[in-house]
């Protein structure tokens, strides 16, 4: 995985949209806040798209291969799908229409499964980085259970993916800072754990 860059490295923002999307996803998931927040929330979701995907392409640009392609997977169905389909669903829920929202556990399906087969490539990463996205992964086959309405105690899934979430989202915002503040002060303030393999 490529670590040079021809702009600053996007990993802090990158990571910064992916946090903000944790948090949100907790408060959903564990109640505290309505399914009524929806409108708002896919507000912060396009906007976390936004960074991603310019985090996307200059990690493709610098040949990051597994970077780049997370980020862009991340901006287009963690954060802009996720956003069309909150609005989709509060609206056609309070117009009082039909809707299977199952399929969309079909999608997380094949989403979990691409960042699951992405998972080894961060053994590569920092092992915070790793955790992160070994943590992710279990939090989206919760919400696979969740959406394709498993014969599961959903309470129980619910708030299992929405505390794994939370803590993705803070070791997000560790690493994002960590980077930032280690390359400004050109010096390992914060301590980032090195790879499991490199």
């Amino acid at each position: 995985m490529s670590q040079e860059h021809s702009f600053a490295s996007p990993a802090p923002s990158g990571l910064g949209a992916l946090a903000m999307a944790c948090f949100c996803f907790f408060a959903l998931l564990s109640g505290k806040v309505t399914h009524s927040a929806a409108p708002v929330l896919a507000c912060w979701m396009i906007g976390g798209g936004i960074v991603q995907i310019v985090a996307g392409v200059i990690e493709l640009k610098d040949r990051n291969i597994v970077g780049g392609n997370v980020f862009t997977f991340f901006a287009a169905f963690f954060m802009f799908v996720t956003a069309l389909s909150l609005l989709t669903k509060y609206g056609l829920a309070n117009a009082g229409l039909p809707m299977d929202t199952t399929i969309e556990g079909w999608g997380w399906l094949a989403g979990a499964a691409f960042l699951i087969m992405m998972t080894p490539n961060y053994l590569k990463a920092t092992k915070l980085m790793f955790l992160l996205v070994i943590l992710v992964d279990i939090a989206l086959i919760c919400i696979v259970m969740l959406d394709l309405k498993l014969d599961v105690n959903r309470a129980a899934v619910a708030q299992t993916a929405a505390w794994l979430l939370l803590v993705c989202g803070c070791i997000a915002i560790y690493l994002a800072g960590a980077i930032s503040i280690n390359t400004n002060f050109e010096k390992a303030i914060l301590p980032i754990p090195g790879p499991f393999i490199k």
